[in-house]
């Protein structure tokens, strides 16, 4: 049975934090998709609420303020701020931007807090935390790092494995540290109320297994399946810091609401925010069963919104689940990592300064190479090539063409046509199809896929331009060049209302230089053209419309431009090289008999293989006299497994096991790092036997 139109549509993008600027890879994971989606809908008369707002809470905010020597309130104020200002300046068309310091918020996240706790829906629980001595304070998640269980790496954080994607409790990570004063972190009891999450099951194997099998994207339905049948686990709601939502229940001094609840929430506050501004009733956006929700996010928030936020929801029992939740992967920079701690990114405000105007050429580029089925990367050399050899070359080209001729041979006025040949009644029949074809696009989300369709009606255009020849066929059949220029037009016309949701800046001095209503005013709707109208309406522009003068939509960018940029990479790679080669401080002095306890041996690795699904882990056999055994070490970057196979290592033997990758660690090996970052062994030369000798 098909699914009945929605009365509305409520679009949230994820909360970006507070603790720096927007980055291209925001942008392309989230809040560029998000907007085509909304503005495409805004054309198709839907009521839409898009939604956002800044996450203020949460460790990474203090630990940004401690890091910069101000107040967390300084802090979010300062990024908010620019946040904000960016959205607005790239032309994010939310609907509404709040942020959760908000009164409106905390009364709401309190309130949501409060219905479960009165429903019994947590669970009250003393268990065991991560406690930092010398700062007397307990360790939330980013406020500890340490080893990844999972794949290994060694800067996991304490809530998530920014190398693997998994997600994380403080209490997994192997040989935690504390971020704030580096010191070895010890357990400490503390209570805190935790969502049973097991009692959402089933529910959520319905839900989600059975009930989204075909229509979510296979990134987020593979996850989600992945953590139900694993088996879902009480999560704790409640944080012990001094930074956020007071947990808003008696014997909860001194502890917050995780932001993990409370930032979803957000979206809910900001939506209540947006009603009582704009005279709407907010229930509806979230409360009436007419209504489709919808969460833009990357797939690193995931579990929160399909898995966690869905059982705070359903818990509740007032609201509505998400139809669609379009998570995207992530965009790498130049072949790496973005990374805001190592400023390896191109910053949203920088990026408008030092390219004006040119939003819709960022837009246009974050969207053809959207990162929407695997990781994509994002290069300044194809930024430029985007722009020069598509929006330049084809796009505007076309429209310049067709718009300077008419000026020259008709001063602007839309020519009669003659009758119309097999080749323009093609061609105004081509252009007829492109609503369909953007429209199932977006419907899908395949937004990348709706970008080429755009410019394959620039193109439809440009082929039809240089095959009739106007600016040949002026001087032997007038007739037959006001007939070219009178479709070029429509074509030009189409283009600009299709290009509004993936192009705006674009289609709006489209639009202008073409003379025609904008889409979005409040003027009727019979004045158009409009997006249905490219499908139905045999005419877009009249005969006699009088069009503006031709202005270029897009400008060349010029090598210079790119080099510059790349330069600025450059620079920063270095600096955070020369960052990395810095020693690290002395840790603290231990006894002697504390060295002592230390049991390290010469052994052989006589095995040695890649740990499945990991770019660093090699799963070893070592023969170390005593037994041979089983290590899992991070070396598969600096050797293949081939290369190990005879060489003789120093094993610490006496280390307590761990799992890394579900295998089982019984021991360490002694490495060093040489100038090129490149592992080098610790240990005897390689012919020589001593197995088993105790190094002393």
């Amino acid at each position: 049975m098909a699914k009945s139109e929605p009365k509305r549509i409520t679009i949230t993008a994820a909360l970006p934090y507070t603790n720096g600027p927007i980055h291209i890879g925001h942008l392309a994971g989230v809040y560029v998709p998000a907007d085509i989606y909304a503005r495409y809908q805004r054309l198709q008369g839907k009521d839409v609420a898009f939604i956002c707002g800044s996450d203020e809470h949460g460790v990474a905010i203090p630990m940004k303020a401690k890091k910069e020597g101000v107040s967390p309130k300084e802090i979010i104020d300062k990024y908010h701020s620019i946040i904000k200002k960016s959205f607005q300046d790239f032309g994010i068309s939310f609907d509404n931007y709040s942020r959760t310091s908000a009164e409106i918020h905390h009364k709401t996240a309190a309130d949501f807090f409060k219905k479960l706790y009165s429903q019994g829906d947590f669970i009250e629980e003393t268990t065991e935390q991560l406690f930092d001595e010398e700062a007397q304070q307990f360790l939330a998640d980013r406020f500890v790092t340490g080893t990844c269980p999972k794949c290994g790496y060694e800067s996991a954080y304490g809530d998530q494995c920014e190398n693997c994607g998994s997600s994380l409790n403080a209490t997994d990570l192997i040989n935690p540290r504390s971020t704030l004063t580096g010191a070895i972190p010890t357990l400490k009891a503390t209570k805190h109320w935790f969502l049973p999450l097991d009692r959402y099951q089933d529910f959520l194997k319905t839900w989600i297994l059975e009930g989204h099998k075909t229509d979510w994207k296979p990134n987020v339905y593979g996850q989600c399946k992945s953590w139900i049948e694993e088996g879902l686990k009480p999560r704790a709601v409640t944080r012990d810091l001094d930074w956020g939502i007071p947990v808003p229940v008696p014997g909860a001094e001194g502890k917050v609401l995780y932001v993990w609840f409370d930032a979803p929430i957000g979206y809910i506050s900001s939506t209540k925010e947006w009603a009582a501004r704009e005279g709407k009733d907010w229930k509806p956006y979230w409360k009436d069963k007419d209504t489709k929700l919808l969460h833009f996010i990357g797939k690193d928030n995931i579990v929160f919104h399909c898995i966690i936020f869905p059982s705070m929801l359903k818990a509740h029992g007032d609201f509505v689940l998400p139809e669609n939740v379009p998570a995207n992967e992530f965009l790498n920079l130049e072949g790496n990592k973005l990374s805001t701690s190592k400023n390896w990114a191109v910053w949203l405000h920088e990026y408008l300064e030092e390219f004006p105007d040119m939003q819709d050429v960022l837009r246009y580029t974050l969207t053809a190479n959207a990162p929407e089925t695997k990781d994509n990367d994002f290069t300044w050399k194809d930024f430029q090539a985007r722009n020069n050899n598509e929006l330049v070359a084809i796009f505007g080209n076309f429209v310049n063409r067709a718009l300077v001729l008419t000026h020259k041979y008709y001063d602007g006025i839309v020519p009669t046509p003659a009758e119309l040949n097999a080749t323009d009644l093609k061609v105004l029949d081509t252009l007829r199809e492109f609503p369909a074809k953007l429209s199932d696009s977006l419907e899908r989300y395949r937004f990348r896929e709706a970008s080429q369709e755009l410019m394959h009606l620039a193109r439809l255009g440009n082929k039809y331009l240089a095959d009739e020849e106007p600016w040949k066929l002026i001087k032997t059949d007038t007739a037959r060049t006001q007939t070219v220029l009178f479709v070029a037009l429509q074509i030009a016309t189409a283009l600009g209302v299709l290009s509004e949701p993936l192009l705006p800046f674009t289609a709006k001095k489209l639009k202008g230089i073409l003379n025609i209503i904008p889409a979005d005013t409040e003027t009727d709707r019979e004045q158009g053209p409009h997006w249905e109208d490219i499908s139905t309406r045999e005419t877009l522009l009249s005969p006699g419309h009088q069009i503006n003068k031709s202005e270029l939509l897009f400008r060349k960018i010029e090598d210079k431009e790119i080099e510059a940029q790349l330069r600025k990479l450059e620079a920063t790679k270095q600096s955070n090289q020369k960052e990395a080669m810095t020693p690290a401080p002395q840790k603290d002095t231990i006894s002697y008999d504390d060295f002592a306890k230390l049991d390290l041996r010469v052994g052989t690795i006589i095995a040695a293989e890649k740990v499945p699904k990991t770019d660093k882990l090699l799963q070893l056999k070592v023969d170390t006299g005593l037994d041979t055994r089983t290590i899992v070490s991070g070396i598969a970057e600096s050797f293949s497994p081939e290369e190990v196979i005879g060489k003789q290592v120093t094993v610490l033997v006496n280390l307590a096991p761990r799992k890394l990758r579900g295998v089982e660690s019984q021991g360490m090996l002694l490495m060093a790092e040489a100038e090129n970052g490149k592992l080098i062994f610790v240990g005897p030369d390689e012919d020589n036997s001593t197995n088993g000798i105790p190094i002393s």
